[in-house]
């Protein structure tokens, strides 16, 4: 594959997984099933690795998925809430037990523990009481849910007992029973509100309500699974663990110590049968290695640790009859066939939808109106199609044909050429992609607009008052005090939130666009390379091309979109509302080429500045952030706490190492 077809496919991977990554973490609605994440993250990683010429530091395998709410107070994780890497067959299991072993000689035991499938917590206990609740957030930092999680009972609020450490995190996973899950969704089913996809963004979503009392009512469930900290009763995880239970935490009593990877596997075995007996989710087994000690020893990769692997049991599947095929329109206009399926009970929940992907997938499978077909739930989360019983098809069966016309406005559909997608080019007068427009506008990582949702958006488009995102700042008072679950507090909370909106950045502005393939590590590109709208508006393809990680398709995308005259005219009434189109004339003055060329890979904690602090001052002046130290990179910026293995492949290779304060030196 030629380097440009390298690069283009680098990009299209870190867009699908940040839309994803936002879908999963951000909007608790995912699209795909855990198994095709991890493919495609993977294959990222290896074309990353192969190509360190296209290296980003904000590149999906970078980070760890965030679930942030503004609403709650944001807090950092004394240590990092790291994900774990995934196996799907005995021989990766083996693989793990191999890679451990040549890492150390010591003998050591494991620890065999269900994988509940809920969403993670940090419990912060001093002298035996809690006093923070801290979700996963995107692994650095996370929201303050402590006044939620006080109203769960499985989770103590004093520990009792003896030999308490002054000062213990605790680690567990927040579940919904499928009791209560059931219970909650004939519930939300009757009062006509959309049903939770499963139990676990159930949970995700009811522990960040702001209501407490309505949190409580929810009766969420919790298993504790990991303690830290500096004076730990025992150097065995599984004691540690015990030790908790007689504090009065709520531990699994399924979890095994093991002693071979032979006995490992015979426990996920064990399970994936016995699973289905269970009141809440699982998903897998986690396999740590018990001693603390060597745990510590082995260390952590940049995204998890070395000493645990997650292994996934395989999905689920039933057959059922499918009803009908119904389509829905996303806000880049893409259209998403939906089958509507016989009610069937699959992996703890009843499955009614299963999402069909694109036309492609209808025509492989060969699908017709009433046929039995196979469903799975990939992850135990997405319902999935995944095979049709042709033999019990009825001779006048209807094949399925993807639909020629959107389903909201009648447009013609289209489809661009090595794309899998049918689009409706009606983008300024077709209601979902207006709405949904709308939607990524007012989202977090974009113009970050307090107070707006996406079913506050809809109700303003519904009743007339917005049909772009111009019209949100044009908003009264008056307007919105009068609509229903609404009132005078909530309107002046939005238009609070609109002004400050005013002061977003300008790359964050350009992201808000919606701009087809500009994502946020493009728009910033965009931004720091072109200073202003003005020239980015006047930019040819060839010309956007040659900036670096700028690829065809997404010049041609930014060339397209500013030579609609709607989009410029939607940009002048934002201009004249006050919205930033430049870079401040802050980050100007910080802009420097000291650093031009140089490739920086950062590890340890710092004194002065954050790691994002100090990878935003290396963007800044002219450097660029690296993940994996090889023979190009220029430094090793070693702050406290260095990973070994990567002190130690610095000095090998004959890699300058430089302090913080070394480093700052070389801006002065």
């Amino acid at each position: 594959m030629e380097k440009a077809a390298i690069k283009q496919k680098i990009q299209t991977l870190r867009e699908e997984l940040e839309h994803h990554n936002y879908r999963y973490y951000v909007l608790s609605q995912p699209e795909i099933e855990d198994y095709e994440f991890d493919m495609k993250m993977k294959e990222l990683e290896k074309l990353e690795a192969e190509n360190p010429e296209f290296f980003d530091a904000n590149s999906p395998t970078q980070r760890v998925g965030s679930d942030l709410n503004k609403e709650f107070q944001q807090v950092e994780h004394r240590y990092p809430m790291l994900s774990l890497s995934n196996a799907y067959s005995e021989g990766e299991l083996r693989d793990f037990d191999q890679r451990i072993r040549k890492l150390t000689d010591q003998s050591f035991e494991y620890v065999c523990e269900l994988k509940f499938d809920g969403t993670s917590i940090s419990l912060q206990y001093k002298n035996g009481e809690l006093q923070q609740a801290i979700t996963r957030g995107d692994g650095v930092r996370g929201d303050d849910v402590t006044v939620n999680v006080r109203t769960i009972r499985s989770i103590p609020l004093k520990l009792k007992g003896e030999n308490i450490p002054e000062e213990i995190e605790i680690r567990g996973e927040i579940l919904l029973p499928f009791a209560v899950f059931d219970r909650l969704n004939a519930e939300r089913e009757k009062e006509g509100e959309a049903l939770f996809a499963n139990p676990r963004n159930a949970a995700s979503g009811t522990l960040k309500l702001q209501n407490s009392s309505e949190v409580a009512k929810r009766k969420l469930d919790s298993y504790l699974y990991y303690l830290l900290g500096e004076s730990l009763p025992s150097d065995g995880h599984f004691e540690n663990l015990q030790a908790a239970a007689r504090w009065g935490c709520k531990i699994s009593e399924h979890s095994r110590k093991c002693a071979t990877i032979d006995e490992v596997i015979a426990f996920c075995r064990e399970w994936d049968e016995k699973r289905h007996g269970l009141p809440v989710a699982t998903d897998g087994v986690v396999i740590k290695v018990n001693s603390l000690r060597l745990q510590q020893y082995l260390g952590f990769t940049a995204k998890s640790p070395r000493w645990a692997i997650a292994f996934k049991f395989k999905a689920e599947q039933v057959s059922t009859i499918l009803q009908s095929v119904s389509y829905q329109v996303g806000r880049t206009g893409a259209v998403t066939p939906v089958a509507n399926l016989e009610p069937v009970l699959l992996a703890g929940t009843t499955v009614k939808r299963a999402s069909l992907h694109n036309a492609d997938i209808i025509k492989n499978l060969g699908l017709h109106i009433s046929d039995t077909v196979f469903v799975e739930k990939g992850g135990e989360i997405i319902p999935k199609i995944v095979g049709v019983d042709t033999s019990s098809r009825h001779p006048m069966a209807q094949a399925v044909l993807f639909i020629k016309n959107c389903p909201e406005c009648d447009t013609p559909l289209v489809r661009n050429e090595g794309e899998a997608a049918f689009y409706c080019p009606n983008d300024a007068g077709c209601p979902p992609q207006i709405k949904g427009k709308m939607e990524h506008f007012i989202s977090r990582k974009a113009m970050n607009i307090d107070g707006l949702g996406e079913e506050t958006i809809d109700l303003f488009y519904n009743q007339g008052m917005i049909r772009n995102i111009a019209d949100i700042y044009e908003l009264k008072k008056e307007e919105i005090s009068q609509l229903e679950r609404l009132g005078d507090k909530s309107a002046e909370r939005i238009l609070k939130s609109l002004e400050e909106s005013k002061n977003v950045p300008f790359e964050r502005v350009l992201f808000a666009l919606g701009i087809r393939f500009v994502g946020e590590t493009v728009a910033k590109i965009l931004a720091n390379k072109l200073i202003n709208i003005e020239t980015i508006q006047s930019a040819s393809v060839e010309e956007l091309t040659n900036i670096d990680e700028i690829g065809g398709r997404i010049a041609e995308s930014v060339y397209n979109y500013f030579r609609n005259e709607e989009n410029l005219q939607l940009i002048e009434r934002l201009k004249a509302h006050g919205l930033q189109f430049e870079l401040n004339e802050t980050s100007l003055q910080n802009r420097s080429e000291k650093l031009n060329g140089l490739l920086i890979i950062i590890s340890g904690t710092f004194e002065q500045y954050s790691r994002d602090e100090l990878k935003k001052m290396i963007e800044q002046n002219g450097g660029k952030n690296v993940s994996s130290i090889s023979k190009n990179t220029s430094y090793l910026l070693a702050g406290n706490n260095i990973g070994p293995s990567k002190l130690e492949k610095a000095q090998k290779l004959e890699i300058p190492i430089i302090s913080e304060e070394e480093f700052l030196k070389m801006l002065e």
